[in-house]
C-alpha cells in the first residue's frame, strides 16, 4: 500500500487542482453564456428586421400596383383629351368651310342682341321717316348677318361643348398623374427601405455567426474542462477511497493494540487477585474491560 503521507500530498494536490479547474469551467462558461446571449439578441433583431423588410416589400407592391393602375387610368384620359382635340379640329376645319363659303362675320348671340334693342327702339320710340327708314334697313341688314352667322352657331356649340370635356378629362389626368407621383414616391421610399434593411440583415447575419463561433468554441472548450474535472474527481475519489482504507486499517489496529493492551492488564490484576494482593483503580478497570 502506498505511503500514507504520499497519498494525502497527492489528494491534496488534486484538490487544489480540482478548484482551479471549477474557476476555469466557470469563467469559460461565463464567456460561453455571454457569447450565446449575443446570437441570441442578433437573432431577435434579425427576425424583428425580416418582419419590417416584409412590411415595407408589402407597401412597396402596393404602391407599385397602384402606379401601374393609375398609369392606365391616366392613359385613357389622355387618349379621350386627344380624340376630343382631333373631334374639334375636324369641327373647327368644318367652321371655317361654312364662315369662308357664306362669308360670315360676327358672333350670332351678339347679333341676335342687336337686332332685338333696334327693334324694341323701333317699337318704343316715335322716330322721323328717314330715320325710321334707316333703322329699318339696319335691322333688315343684321337679321341678313344673324341669318348667315346662325349656320355655324351649331358647330360653334359642339366645339364649345367639347371644349369642356377636354377640359374635364385633362383635370382627371392631372389630378391621377399627381397620385401617381405620390405613389410612384412612396414606391421608391419603400424600396429603397427594403435595401438598407437587407443590407442591416446581412451584417447582423455576420455577426451572427460570429458570435455562433465564438460561443461553439467556449462550448467545446467548457465539455473539455468539464471532462478533465470528471476526471480528477474519479480520481480524488479513488484517493478518498484509499485513504479511508488507510485510516480504517489504522483504527483496526489501534483497536486491536487496545484490546491486547487491556487483555495484558486484565491478566496481571487476574494474578493480582490470585495472589490476594491490593488491586489498583486501574486494576478494577482492566478486569471489567477484559470481562
Amino acid at each position: 500500500m502506498p505511503d500514507n503521507q504520499q497519498l494525502r500530498k497527492k489528494f491534496d494536490e488534486l484538490r487544489t487542482e480540482i478548484s482551479d479547474l471549477k474557476k476555469e469551467l466557470n469563467q469559460v462558461n461565463d464567456q460561453k453564456e455571454a457569447w450565446f446571449k449575443k446570437k441570441e439578441d442578433f437573432k431577435k433583431k434579425i427576425v424583428s428586421i425580416i418582419s419590417d423588410v416584409k412590411s415595407s416589400k408589402k407597401k412597396r407592391d402596393k404602391s407599385t400596383s397602384k402606379v401601374k393602375t393609375e398609369k392606365g387610368e391616366r392613359d385613357k384620359y389622355n387618349k379621350e383629351v386627344n380624340a376630343l382635340l382631333n373631334e374639334v379640329k375636324t369641327l373647327k376645319d368644318e367652321k371655317e368651310k361654312i364662315i369662308s363659303k357664306y362669308k360670315i362675320k360676327g358672333n350670332p348671340e351678339r347679333l341676335k342682341e342687336d337686332i332685338e334693342k333696334l327693334e324694341t327702339r323701333m317699337e318704343t320710340e316715335a322716330l322721323k321717316l328717314e330715320a325710321e327708314k334707316k333703322l329699318m334697313k339696319q335691322i333688315k341688314d343684321l337679321k341678313k348677318q344673324y341669318n348667315e352667322v346662325k349656320k355655324v352657331s351649331d358647330v360653334w356649340e359642339k366645339i364649345s361643348e367639347l371644349n369642356k370635356k377636354i377640359r374635364e378629362a385633362k383635370n382627371k389626368a392631372d389630378s391621377v398623374h399627381k397620385n401617381i407621383q405620390t405613389e410612384a414616391t412612396e414606391s421608391q421610399e419603400q424600396h429603397e427601405l427594403v435595401l438598407s434593411l437587407s443590407k442591416e440583415v446581412d451584417e447582423l447575419k455576420l455577426k451572427e455567426d460570429e458570435a455562433y463561433k465564438k460561443f461553439f468554441k467556449f462550448k467545446e472548450e467548457f465539455n473539455k474542462l468539464n471532462d478533465k474535472l470528471k476526471e480528477k474527481l474519479t480520481e480524488a475519489n479513488e484517493f478518498g477511497k484509499e485513504l479511508g482504507e488507510i485510516k480504517a486499517e489504522k483504527v483496526k489496529k489501534k483497536k486491536k493494540k487496545e484490546s491486547e493492551l487491556i487483555a495484558e492488564k486484565g491478566k496481571e490484576a487476574e494474578e493480582k487477585l490470585k495472589t490476594g494482593k491490593k488491586l489498583t483503580t486501574a486494576d478494577l478497570i482492566a478486569l471489567q474491560g477484559k470481562k
